[in-house]
């Protein structure tokens, strides 16, 4: 039953997020906010929404496991097996500010993290913390981040990607809160069925946060990004994955340090060194011929693949 009530609740996230998107962005379009801004904000959000509420969900529970594997194995997803496959469907050119602004910045946040939560190894204790402070700090520099990005949107008048629709006022109003309740609901799902799960298998819940967790909360930049790739729209594949590990590491671990310090196992530093490290080799992918090719794409997915089995082989040893 836990296998069945952990995939209604991905169901729900990955729907609610898509109704939430669609309905609030139609209201937001309804009081002439630009286009690109709500592109910046809502969309963003919703794409990232389903690891925001399993999270906050796991957070609440205080399931640290489930947390800090959801932002950080969500974020490895994106950069190798996201990312991989959306340049192996077709290759994707990539632009200067990618390389020179958006991925330094990235990755940036991602030392960050790690400068926060690797307290245990300098203080040689077996458990690390990220506190409630901590929590605030990246939150500080998320509204930093978003203001920083909305403001170069409307001065430089960039125009975003697609319409949105905007659709008749209870339709709105109904996506939008309909969309929020399955999104909670479906994470609450989620984080008790995974934590059954763990129990059952005799794995630990950072296990499979990093696994199960989150490929299933990275299902709506999987779709997000593979459909962008087919219609050759590179900015949209190749941004939606840099912006979602931003705001992963920045807001979702944000807000879940402030609702609970979240505590992380020493042997879990490994999987903070692995998503730096992969961040940190796609660089020069993208740099050379300012693009991902095809085959480089494969190395990311077989990447991926590594990691998957490095998990496993860690899980049962």
């Amino acid at each position: 039953m836990s296998i069945i009530f952990l995939i209604i609740g991905l169901v729900l996230l990955v729907k609610g997020a898509d109704f939430f998107v669609e309905g609030s962005s139609s209201i937001a379009k309804r009081f002439n906010i630009p286009s690109m801004v709500i592109g910046l904000t809502l969309v963003a959000f919703g794409t990232s929404a389903p690891e925001l509420a399993v999270s906050v969900s796991g957070s609440l529970n205080q399931a640290n496991g489930i947390v800090f594997g959801n932002v950080v194995g969500s974020n490895i997803v994106n950069i190798l097996f996201i990312l991989g496959i959306s340049a192996f469907i077709s290759p994707i050119s990539i632009k200067s500010k990618t390389i020179f602004k958006e991925m330094p910045f990235a990755i940036l946040t991602t030392v960050a993290l790690m400068l926060m939560v690797m307290d245990g190894l300098i203080n040689g204790d077996p458990i690390s913390v990220v506190s409630r402070s901590e929590g605030w700090i990246l939150l500080l520099f998320f509204a930093i981040y978003l203001y920083s990005m909305v403001e170069i949107a409307i001065l430089g008048k960039e125009e975003s990607e697609g319409e949105i629709l905007v659709l008749p006022v209870p339709k709105s109003i109904l996506f939008t809160i309909g969309g929020l309740v399955a999104v909670v609901f479906g994470a609450d799902l989620v984080v008790n069925a995974a934590i059954e799960i763990a129990t059952i298998l005799g794995m630990s819940e950072t296990v499979i946060g990093l696994t199960i967790v989150a490929i299933g909360t990275s299902l709506p930049e999987l779709i997000t990004s593979v459909v962008a790739a087919k219609k050759g729209e590179n900015d949209i594949a190749v941004g939606n994955i840099v912006g979602s590990n931003i705001f992963n590491v920045l807001f979702v671990m944000g807000v879940s340090g402030v609702i609970f310090p979240i505590e992380i196992a020493t042997e879990n530093y490994a999987d903070l060194w692995i998503l730096l490290a992969a961040m940190i080799i796609v660089v020069p992918m993208m740099y050379t011929s300012k693009k991902i090719s095809r085959w480089e794409g494969a190395v990311m997915m077989l990447g991926y693949v590594g990691y998957s089995a490095f998990i496993i082989m860690r899980a049962i040893s």
